[in-house]
């Protein structure tokens, strides 16, 4: 399907800042079943953007604001062709080994809760279907929450509390993939959602899973079930740190407050708009 994203942050800042510098990961790859058609970045003021790409072979902008401003918005816009490949990832023009994604952080690390759900996860099946009874034990087991948690809360708080938002399931899915001897990490993108919400209050986040001789595989365990279609990957990484759309620092501005606003919705092929018209 033709996915058609808008994402828009602003800022707004109690006095005029000095210097404003964002690390922007908001621009997806092309790989097996994501075509990226056109994407841009826009800010509403006098900015400078350099691209480049950080160690997950994320594409990253670095926004410098070098006068004084009251507000920010940072707008990204873009349309994506999607393909269902059942979860598994392919082509991605770089990659690390799955080895790293071993490795504990401090949002994923495992505690008590953590290891009560691998074990109710862990046995002799295929680490498959262990990846796919882990997405279906959080889906069924932990109850979404806006209001639950905030970003920097670890995935073993929010496994004991039992609740949280869609950055915390992909924590907890991590933490325990990796107690189970499981490559994961955490990904960051969009989610067309089929039940007609095409206006959101964030991006989306997942995770994905290595398995041997199949490679990466999304899991999305706030929905129960594998990425299809409808999700369009933007950046990875061990966790949320590593592949937050946006982050940085500022001189001066006082107090801040930040909006999101997010849309994504779906343009018709020719043959379903036709379809649709004889229905």
């Amino acid at each position: 399907m033709q996915l058609n994203v808008h994402y828009a942050t602003t800022y707004h800042y109690a006095e005029p800042t000095r210097r404003v510098i964002q690390l922007l990961k908001v621009t997806p790859h092309s790989f097996a079943g994501q075509t990226v058609l056109d994407w841009r970045i826009d800010m509403d003021c006098d900015a400078q953007l350099r691209e480049g790409r950080d160690g997950y072979g994320n594409v990253t902008h670095m926004l410098y604001v070098n006068k004084p401003i009251e507000a920010l918005t940072i707008a990204v816009a873009g349309r994506v062709l999607t393909e269902d490949k059942a979860g598994v990832v392919h082509g991605l023009p770089h990659d690390l080994p799955p080895p790293v994604f071993l490795r504990e952080t401090a949002l994923t690390a495992a505690g008590p809760a953590l290891a009560d759900l691998a074990q109710k996860v862990g046995g002799k099946d295929s680490p498959l279907d262990q990846l796919h009874r882990l997405a279906a034990l959080l889906h069924d087991g932990m109850r979404f929450d806006t209001e639950a948690t905030a970003v920097e809360t670890a995935a073993e708080q929010a496994a004991a509390e039992g609740h949280g938002v869609c950055q915390d399931f992909a924590h907890m899915f991590i933490g325990v993939a990796r107690q189970l001897g499981i490559p994961a990490r955490y990904i960051s993108g969009h989610l067309y959602r089929r039940d007609g919400a095409i206006d959101q209050p964030a991006a989306h986040a997942w995770a994905e899973g290595y398995v041997e001789h199949l490679g990466w595989t999304a899991f999305d365990p706030v929905n129960g079930i594998s990425a299809d279609d409808a999700y369009l990957r933007v950046a990875c990484g061990l966790d949320y740190r590593d592949a937050a759309p946006v982050a940085g620092a500022r001189s001066g501005g006082g107090d801040e407050t930040m909006t999101v606003e997010v849309r994504v919705g779906r343009t018709q092929g020719p043959a379903q708009a036709q379809m649709q018209s004889q229905s």
